[in-house]
């Protein structure tokens, strides 16, 4: 590439959302002619795509300002924390431009402004896939931006905005694109997937020229036809949920549920401003395990919320018990700078929050060993990611999610190629990941 070309620097922060805004940024750069440079010391300018949902995310977002600023000095800053930019300017008064989330035309007319385009974009070749920050087999996709909704500890909707739904052809159109340039699982991201079309009155659509409701059910189905895996995040437990067990069932797409029901006290529940009935919560997912019997169920949970007795912390572990759920994050509760939270009486003291998000985890470390041990003997298809420092192949299973859930490590896998299936028996466990050996092809 020659030297003259433009080069920009990028740093990505925060979740899986943030990391497709980031690579359409990429994707729109590299289109443009842009070099994306590998250092600080080689870029032009640098591009920091923040995280702001908690303080400690905040203050990683602010470090790696201060980093970028010191080692380059020209920065453009986006994201969740560009929604509050005084929060950024107060700190780094010298970055060139503060943006907020889903920025993509803004962020790039400051990058036009400090470093000029080299080429027209519509002489270039780009992968119709985009440019991926992820492994070439897997990729989110993301289907909304926003979130409707007002928990009283997170400010999402106020930094991002309210639920505005992807036209489900262009849904369908990057997911085709991706499964064609090798993409083996599709990892289906929004602020609340279940929600997916409300804004829009479920509108149809248009697919390869047949009509298709903006709607999850009808998305995960037509997803389900590409031939790739297809794992759905972040469900909120509406009813409609419901509908899409049986196309887990039947295998359309992996029986794999990431629900964030973030406590189990109905009076915690309230003052969160999230659904309280917790029997109903359990008589469903009885109901999802009766009609799909291998199904994971992923979820979240806070502890030492404001007011947050000792009662309703047991109200959790109860739940965590008679739930069985395979897979689980918890944190502490952490103020957030703009969340109606914040005004809560009874704050929890910060050694009681580590002391109950240690038996949390101790117990739920305890359920997931117990359900993993099940798997012994068992023969399950693995998606391999890649090697460890042994040789031995590191894989994932249908019920483990790239980053926050386990892994499948395959002991006679030193041959397998990262994005290549596999049959494997499971030899072992332990609280977190499976062990297993290569079955004959």
């Amino acid at each position: 590439m020659s030297i003259s070309t433009p080069r920009v620097g990028f740093v990505s922060l925060g979740c899986p959302k943030a990391l497709v805004d980031s690579e359409q940024i990429i994707t729109r750069l590299r289109a443009e002619g842009y070099d994306i440079a590998p250092s600080y010391q080689g870029a032009d300018l640098v591009v920091v795509n923040t995280c702001g949902f908690i303080d400690a995310a905040v203050e990683e977002s602010l470090d790696a300002i201060g980093e970028a600023l010191n080692e380059n000095g020209k920065v453009i800053v986006t994201g969740c924390l560009g929604a509050r930019p005084e929060r950024i300017t107060d700190v780094h008064a010298s970055v060139l431009a503060v943006t907020g989330p889903h920025a993509l035309e803004e962020v790039m007319g400051v990058v036009h402004q400090h470093l000029p385009k080299p080429h027209d974009p519509f002489m270039d070749l780009v992968p119709p896939a985009g440019i991926k920050l992820t492994p070439r087999h897997y990729a989110y996709l993301k289907i909304s931006e926003g979130c409707n909704h007002r928990c009283s500890f997170c400010i999402i909707p106020h930094m991002r905005g309210d639920l505005v739904s992807r036209p489900i052809g262009d849904v369908m159109q990057e997911a085709e694109n991706l499964v064609r340039s090798g993409v083996k699982e599709l990892l289906v991201i929004s602020q609340d997937t279940s929600a997916y079309g409300v804004d829009v009155r479920y509108r149809t659509g248009f697919w390869s020229g047949r009509p298709l409701k903006t709607q999850m059910t009808a998305l995960a189905q037509a997803l389900g036809t590409l031939g790739a895996w297809v794992r759905l995040h972040y469900v909120y437990p509406y009813p409609n949920v419901d509908d899409v067990i049986p196309l887990m069932a039947d295998g359309k797409i992996l029986p794999y549920l990431d629900i964030p029901l973030q406590h189990a006290s109905p009076r915690i529940l309230r003052a969160m401003k999230r659904p309280g009935n917790i029997e109903g919560t359990l008589e469903r997912i009885q109901r999802w395990r009766e009609l799909c019997p291998d199904l994971t169920l992923r979820s979240t949970f806070i502890v030492g919320f404001p007011g947050e007795s000792e009662d309703d912390f047991e109200s959790l572990l109860d739940f965590l018990e008679e739930a069985e759920l395979d897979r689980v994050g918890c944190f502490t509760y952490s103020p957030v700078e703009g969340a109606p939270a914040n005004d809560l009486p009874g704050a929890v003291p910060e050694e009681l929050k580590q002391e109950r998000l240690e038996r949390f985890m101790e117990l739920q470390a305890q359920i997931s060993a117990d359900k993993l041990a099940c798997k012994i003997g068992r023969d399950l298809q693995v998606l391999v990611d890649g090697h460890a420092e042994d040789g031995r192949a590191i894989a994932r299973s249908a019920a483990d999610a790239p980053e926050i859930d386990g892994i499948v490590v395959i002991e006679d896998g030193q041959h397998l190629k990262p994005g290549e299936f596999a049959r494997v028996r499971v030899e072992d466990t332990d609280e977190h990941d499976l062990y297993a050996s290569l079955l004959p092809s």
